[in-house]
């Protein structure tokens, strides 16, 4: 499986805040344990989903596709461009643009960059060697 994260979007914030990371990929079972660590590791993930309509929004007159699907849907456009480039490969996308800095209010986490999703994965990597 592959796992990548990244802060890819801000509009990932608009949809889920600062109290979650969204998740999404192409093997619901991959998203469904990600999802699973994160609530057990207290970083949590919310899935999105990566419908062919979200896909179509990165047509191109001009190319094979565009990088950026218009501002409808942009953490999901940008999954779903991501997704273009795994293959048949498990994969899913962490997006942590809301989650990656925090206000330090978190008891266990300062001022600043939060290391997020360090934890979350750590639990999947556990859980999977188990």
């Amino acid at each position: 499986a592959m796992v990548d994260c990244a802060t890819l979007t801000g509009s990932v914030i608009i949809a889920l805040g600062h109290h979650a990371a969204a998740v999404m990929g192409n093997d619901n079972g991959l998203v469904s344990e990600l999802r699973d660590a994160g609530d057990a590791s207290g970083e949590r993930c919310w899935p999105l989903p990566l419908w062919d309509e979200y896909r179509k929004q990165l047509d191109s007159n001009y190319a094979d596709l565009q990088n950026i699907g218009g501002r409808p849907a942009g953490s999901i456009t940008a999954g779903a461009f991501l997704k273009e480039f795994v293959g048949d490969v498990p994969w899913a996308h962490l997006d942590i643009a809301g989650t990656a800095w925090g206000d330090g209010k978190l008891s266990y986490q300062r001022k600043g960059g939060t290391g997020f999703p360090t934890r979350l994965l750590i639990e999947w990597v556990r859980r999977r060697a188990g």
